[in-house]
């Protein structure tokens, strides 16, 4: 039998390499050219006003957090409430910017639980971070009425989020900053790349300085200048080389070009797996919220003895992952371990099934043959 993986990712390969082929024959493979063309067609795909294409959406995380504290005038040491079910990357930007993670629990989405967020509000939070888990919503417009409510800032980790839409509407807009990824097995994969949408102009205006080094002018732009001076530029602060280059840009393009075709077949997956795997009590599935249409970069279930039913499935060739481990665990954040119950559930709990653009309905029903299989002999 052939193996079963996780992810395996998809490429248009002629479409793409015409798109890389141009710019090679350009002679222009770094920012400017294609990250442009790219950061438009994003904001017409999302409807969202603002786009900056960057290297990772870990980078576009940071510059979230960085650029808001700067705003704001936040002091190290002040509070950003997050979820402890996450990528360690996820957290690690507040730590980078001397913040402090105050971990909220979970829902059965998988997401923040709008309940517990409220428990932990202080006079030191300064805004919230919500992880879109495997594209799911959630109850990401309470978390926003929240944040209003308390007048707090809401930073909106889509990794997992590239075509989700809430309620017809892709998300983004409901927040002050949502950053997507574009890495090699995401939904809309690249090599690795991401994007970070502002609601605010002026913050896309400051971003594109802080992922170039603080210079107030990038290459790509003087390039085009016209003047004797087209050379001169400033640096205005220590900034960092985050911003995106015109090859990830040119694959990202054809990406999202079937991006919406591709969610919709990992819909179809899912909706495979929900059918065989109906009615089996020691498998639960993670559920997609209300509202939401989402991209699916996750089919999520929860089983007893998760790593001895990873172990079983692998020995029949299938590869499931598991997303993620509570960050709790982890040195940097053990100050909170135990204080997210159902995280902690979860994290000792959930399977992520096989979900790729090259599954076929016997790769899910051998999958799922397999896995009610494995759960019912425990």
């Amino acid at each position: 039998m052939d193996p079963i993986n996780l992810f395996i990712p998809t490429f248009r390969v002629e479409e793409t390499l015409t798109q890389i082929r141009e710019c090679l024959e350009k002679g222009w493979t770094g920012l400017g050219f294609k990250t442009v063309e790219f950061e438009e067609a994003w904001k017409e795909y999302t409807g969202l006003p603002n786009a900056h294409f960057l290297n990772s959406a870990t980078a576009g995380l940071h510059l979230a957090i960085r650029l808001l504290k700067e705003e704001g005038k936040w002091q190290e040491g002040d509070e950003i409430i997050t979820t402890p079910l996450t990528f360690a990357s996820t957290n690690h930007a507040i730590l980078y910017e001397k913040l402090h993670p105050v971990f909220a629990d979970i829902d059965e989405y998988l997401c923040l639980d709008p309940n517990s967020v409220k428990e932990r509000i202080s006079s030191r939070t300064r805004a919230m971070m919500f992880v879109g888990m495997g594209g799911n919503t959630g109850r990401l417009d309470e978390i926003a009425g929240i944040c209003r409510q308390h007048k707090l800032k809401l930073i909106l980790d889509a990794s997992h989020m590239s075509g989700t839409r809430l309620r017809g509407a892709h998300v983004g807009g409901e927040t002050d900053v949502s950053v997507f990824s574009f890495q090699a097995v995401k939904n809309l994969p690249t090599a690795d790349s991401g994007m970070i949408c502002f609601s605010d102009v002026a913050l896309d205006n400051e971003v594109r300085k802080w992922t170039w080094l603080g210079i107030d002018k990038d290459t790509f732009s003087r390039t085009l200048a016209k003047g004797t001076y087209k050379w001169y530029y400033e640096v205005v602060h220590e900034g960092f080389k985050y911003h995106g280059n015109s090859v990830m840009a040119a694959i990202g393009l054809v990406s999202l070009k079937y991006l919406d075709q591709d969610n919709a077949f990992r819909r179809q997956i899912a909706a495979w797996y929900d059918e065989r795997l109906q009615g089996e009590s020691r498998i639960q599935r993670v559920p997609v919220a209300p509202g939401c249409l989402c991209s699916r970069h996750l089919y999520q279930i929860l089983v007893e003895n998760r790593d001895e039913v990873m172990l079983a499935l692998n020995d029949a060739k299938i590869y499931p992952g598991v997303h993620y481990r509570d960050n709790t665990l982890y040195r940097m954040y053990s100050y909170a371990n135990g204080s997210c119950p159902h995280s902690m559930e979860a994290s000792e709990r959930v399977i992520s099934l096989p979900m790729h653009l090259r599954l076929t309905y016997h790769d899910v029903q051998r999958v799922c043959d397999a896995l009610i299989e494995i759960v019912n002999r425990k």
